[in-house]
């Protein structure tokens, strides 16, 4: 079983990650984790953070002559901009950030101690841990992508083909990881628009996994249905407001009828079903179909046109304290979607199939698929 904590803040000495329960002799690339961590930094939108940071990773320990030895693996990521101590004190709380309600909950009288760690600059390490949980994905033909699906009001097209590889090349070389470029051309302009007026934009993103076998997760204890699982942890990325499987919210607005995936057999395929509206998840497990989640993000909190907000020491009312942020994030919301996504499936896999290495994990994988085929 895969846990992990990250620890540091926005404008600390570094973030830090301590990632346990990885299998024995997986090969880890520093420049996988790397990649992952530029991915995350783009995106049109973006603020001046992306300017400074050039975000690299440092493996401290877990690792040895490029495999993993089975041993907690501890990432370090460098901030270059690290004056926490020189800052301002702040005492303007920002309306919809964590600042007034973690002040209160912790006694601090500079909200400073709070916006610091509650930064969407966490994410950073979540990234990491992701990118270690997706070369272990690899090794079981397990891949996944996302991409942007709204901005604003403004929504792409839906994507026909949820073929991982195939959207992946749709996405990869367009500034908001969008597969509909004319829907992208008018997400921009509404960008730069919000930007212009000193606002900020939210939107949805979609994240779709191939290759899953069936019987991830379980129906058995509410804490082990995969879904809820994977829900609980996109929700947990900062600016996060709603998660969906497959259909959705859609689910309650038409009969069981018009929604249910139908079962088929076909000897020598198994068991299938023609459609994925579950998202590729029954009673918490995994069925052996894509994935299909949809995150839906707010529009970030610091605005260069702040809203009313009142001061926690005098109490008169001002405008919140300005902070430097993004116009819109939702490609780089993406990118950590996958990561908590990766890692919450490598979880469940290694809960399935054990193993205190990638052979024997291996092994256990390939027997359980060959059970699922005789069935």
């Amino acid at each position: 079983m895969l846990r992990y904590l990250t620890a540091g803040e926005s404008h600390g000495k570094c973030l830090v990650a301590i990632l346990e329960g990885m299998p024995a002799n997986l090969s880890i690339d520093p420049g996988r984790i790397n990649h992952e961590l530029k991915r995350r930094q783009q995106g049109y939108g973006r603020g001046g953070r992306m300017m400074i940071e050039q975000d690299a990773v440092q493996i401290l320990s877990g690792v040895r002559r490029g495999k993993t030895i089975g041993s907690p693996i501890a990432l370090e990521i460098a901030n270059r901009d690290f004056s926490i101590d020189q800052l301002p004190a702040v005492t303007r709380p920002r309306p919809g950030h964590a600042d007034l309600t973690g002040a209160l909950k912790y006694d601090q009288h500079d909200v400073r101690s709070i916006l610091e760690r509650a930064s969407a600059r966490e994410t950073a390490a979540r990234v990491a841990v992701g990118a270690v949980a997706r070369i272990l994905l690899e090794q079981f033909e397990i891949d996944l992508v996302s991409h942007v699906v709204r901005v604003g009001g403004i929504d792409a097209a839906p994507v026909q083909d949820l073929d991982v590889a195939r959207l992946r090349k749709k996405v990869e070389g367009s500034v908001l990881r969008c597969a509909d470029s004319a829907a992208e051309k008018k997400m921009v302009k509404l960008i730069d628009a919000a930007k212009a007026a000193g606002d900020t934009l939210g939107g949805t993103l979609e994240v779709v996994v191939q290759g899953v076998p069936p019987g991830l997760g379980s129906h058995v204890h509410y804490d082990r249905k995969l879904d809820a699982r994977l829900a609980g942890s996109l929700m947990s990325i900062q600016a996060i407001k709603a998660v969906e499987m497959g259909e959705g919210v859609r689910v309650s607005q038409v009969r069981g009828s018009e929604l249910h995936d139908q079962i088929f057999y076909e000897k020598g395929k198994g068991f299938y079903r023609k459609t994925g509206r579950a998202g590729g998840f029954e009673g918490g497990m995994t069925t052996g179909g894509p994935i299909v989640l949809r995150v839906h993000m707010k529009p970030l909190s610091t605005l260069r046109r702040p809203l009313k907000s009142v001061d926690i020491k005098t109490k008169q009312p001002f405008v919140a304290t300005v902070e430097r942020s993004d116009v819109s994030a939702v490609p780089a919301a993406g990118v950590i979607a996958e990561a908590v996504t990766a890692f919450e499936i490598a979880n469940a896999l290694t809960e399935k199939f054990g193993g205190d290495s990638v052979g024997e994990m291996t092994r256990n994988w390939k027997q359980y698929l060959q059970q699922v085929k005789k069935f």
